[in-house]
């Protein structure tokens, strides 16, 4: 049976992506270094259609993620700045997002849906998380859900009690501020599955009890 999973990388101190964010560093101050784990894998390089990079741990980590995905779920933040649309806008990975699948966007703002290269297209939700699921069941068939971030969109997930799995890449890095996980989530319960330790992060894997 397919799962609802998500994973995120997150400071030491509970953020994943640092204070001020713009359209220069969405990710915030100090935001894109929490993800050097990731730039440094093979497996990252292959996913967004470049060569190099490492094969280790955190390379099969990624792997492991990515196989069984049939399709995602993300929040609008993720996808893009804030606001009315601006139709030119196409999201931050170019003409081929690293997706391959259908991905549904977490937005009050409504938009015909966007088909780019390679499999993936966007699709843009207007009435809630629920819905998003359904229809991101819908296209997954025997694939898993990624909620692939950020963290407002996987906080409403666990919070909601639709939430599988839940894998965690602690980089040991000091952000002070910016977006923090397990907000206003209640009192979930996370059992942990698997720790995967590299020099540069920790990944943990959490099975949400239910």
């Amino acid at each position: 049976m397919s799962q609802v999973t998500a994973n995120i990388t997150m400071s030491l101190d509970g953020y994943v992506a640092g204070p001020n964010p713009t359209q220069d560093e969405p990710l915030g101050k100090g935001g894109e270094e929490l993800h050097e784990w990731a730039f440094a894998s093979e497996a990252w390089n292959k996913q967004h259609g470049r060569s190099g990079g490492e094969r280790n741990a955190d390379s099969e980590v990624i792997e492991a993620i990515t196989q069984n995905v049939g399709a995602n779920i993300m929040g609008r933040n993720m996808f893009g700045p804030t606001g009315e649309w601006d139709e030119s806008w196409q999201g931050w990975w170019g003409d081929d997002p690293p997706f391959h699948v259908p991905v549904y966007v977490l937005t009050h703002h409504p938009r015909e849906p966007l088909e780019m290269q390679g499999g993936t297209t966007f699709y843009f939700v207007t009435d809630g998380i629920e819905s998003a699921l359904e229809q991101a069941r819908a296209a997954a068939g025997d694939g898993d859900i990624m909620i692939a971030g950020g963290a407002s969109a996987i906080n409403q997930y666990l919070a909601a009690g639709l939430l599988d799995e839940l894998q965690i890449h602690i980089a040991p890095m000091i952000l002070g501020g910016g977006e923090r996980l397990l907000v206003d989530v209640g009192e979930p319960k996370l059992e942990p599955i698997e720790v995967v330790a590299s020099p540069l992060v920790t990944h943990v894997k959490y099975r949400v009890v239910h």
